[in-house]
């Protein structure tokens, strides 16, 4: 775990989070910055800097495809973007962005939407999303 590490605080319990998907090695919670409602990220539990990075690749994105399938069974969702950015925050994680026409993001991400949530939906759509797996 790194100190000053958010994504490490999250899983240590040091930080909130709205969590949605947890295992031995991986834990999803959604994003502060909604793209769209649902976003979320996937990290592994022990510190990273890049995916590739991750010695369990295999079983990095097949926790990813658990969230994806979860998140667009809970929320209706037409499919799911799934990103591998990570330079916002120093620890490996990928983006998964459900996707619906007219969400004003058009073929690609348009990095300068965000979605503001009051608390309270931001749990409801985490638990929605927890019901789907």
């Amino acid at each position: 775990m790194e100190e000053n590490c958010v994504f490490c605080k999250i899983v240590s319990r040091k930080a909130p989070a709205d969590i949605v998907y947890e295992d031995d090695r991986f834990i999803s919670f959604l994003s502060i910055d909604q793209k769209t409602p649902g976003h979320s990220l996937v990290i592994p539990k022990e510190h990273f800097r890049w995916f590739y990075d991750v010695p369990e690749t295999g079983e990095y994105f097949e926790a990813v495809k658990k969230v994806a399938l979860a998140t667009k069974r809970a929320l209706g969702a037409d499919s799911v973007s799934i990103l591998t950015l990570g330079f916002e925050v120093p620890h490996a994680h990928v983006w998964v962005i459900p996707r619906k026409e007219g969400d004003g993001h058009g073929t690609n991400i348009d990095f300068s939407i965000g979605v503001k949530m009051p608390p309270a939906e931001r749990k409801e759509i985490a638990g929605k999303i927890r019901e789907c797996l």
